[in-house]
């Protein structure tokens, strides 16, 4: 990891950020072609959309897939807050992405959520291992910067449910 993927990270964690706020889960992620440009950038949708699918991953390989050739896809490189979850991961395989840089591990979101956490425990590196193109997958990284974001977003909540 260089000091590029962990910029683009922070931008991520900063697009989770804003999820947060307008009221959906606190995911963010980025996509950033070979030159180091950013492409897009999208946060979770969840809620706001009312939509199951609407991960912060999909909702960026959506708008990717519809602008860009599978080719171009193979050189960029998804930064996301948080692990893919295996949909996520799935998603990243078909679209033909070959590198992902994530922030929190399932391990770390699944305990920050608390009792109410609904994760598969199945690792974005397991299920992009069993494919017939490599994905690179590196992290976590910047863990107590998208924490901190996820942290915050589940506090808020317990307060809003008169539980805190």
């Amino acid at each position: 990891m260089n000091p590029s993927d962990l910029d683009h990270l922070r931008t991520a964690i900063a697009v989770s950020r804003e999820a947060s706020r307008r009221g959906d889960g606190p995911y963010g992620a980025t996509l950033v072609d070979a030159q180091g440009e950013i492409l897009l950038r999208a946060g979770n949708t969840q809620v706001t959309e009312r939509d199951c699918t609407a991960h912060a991953e999909i909702n960026l390989l959506r708008a990717a897939t519809r602008r860009f050739d599978a080719e171009i896809l193979a050189d960029c490189t998804l930064y996301a807050s948080g692990e893919p979850c295996p949909m996520c991961a799935g998603a990243i395989y078909w679209s033909n992405v070959r590198r992902v840089v994530f922030a929190l591990d399932v391990a770390r979101m699944r305990a920050l959520a608390g009792p109410g956490a609904d994760e598969l425990m199945l690792s974005c590196r397991d299920v992009l291992a069993r494919g017939m193109h490599r994905v690179e997958v590196l992290g976590p990284a910047l863990e107590d910067a998208a924490a901190a974001v996820l942290e915050a977003h589940y506090l808020a909540r317990t307060r809003r449910s008169g539980h805190g």
